[in-house]
């Protein structure tokens, strides 16, 4: 009988690049402005990306398109959320028996809480520029900033798998 290993190392490979977003649009008018700069079909997924935390559960918009041509997979992803919490008021005044909402902001990926989206291109290796991407991007009027993050420095790696 033949013994199969698994080498959990192979998982850890990073075939992504992540670029940060900066932009007071809204996600379906970016990802517009995007496809018509990038000439690719960016469309509302049906698969949101769920997170949950002690606050609550969330759910971020994600924009998905498969390139057959290069085989490349784009995905533009919302980076902040909110949490609607409900609290009971215990306090014993003029609104005790009241429910309060608490809104508590959420973010994908925590340690870039000023990131707006996220542009996540898989297996990319050397069939697109990520610099030229980049360049496109910051042809859009109301973007005001866009980089490469270093896919090395996320914590919350995990995130990014869906």
């Amino acid at each position: 009988m033949a013994i199969h290993k698994l080498d959990l190392g192979e998982f850890d490979e990073i075939d992504y690049y992540l670029i940060a977003i900066h932009t007071s649009l809204e996600d379906y008018r970016l990802a517009y402005f995007i496809n018509q700069k990038l000439l690719i079909n960016l469309s509302k997924n049906e698969n949101e990306i769920q997170i949950n935390i002690k606050e609550g559960e969330t759910k971020f918009s994600r924009f998905y398109y498969y390139d057959i041509d290069k085989a490349l997979s784009w995905n533009l992803i919302q980076n902040k959320n909110e949490v609607i919490q409900h609290k009971k008021d215990n306090s014993q005044n003029l609104f005790s028996n009241t429910t309060l909402e608490v809104l508590t902001k959420v973010h994908l990926l925590p340690e870039f809480k000023k990131v707006d989206y996220f542009l996540k291109i898989d297996n990319c290796d050397e069939t697109i520029s990520v610099s030229d991407v980049m360049t496109l991007l910051n042809t859009i009027d109301n973007i005001s900033t866009v980089y490469t993050v270093d896919t090395n420095k996320i914590k919350s790696k995990n995130n990014l798998i869906f």
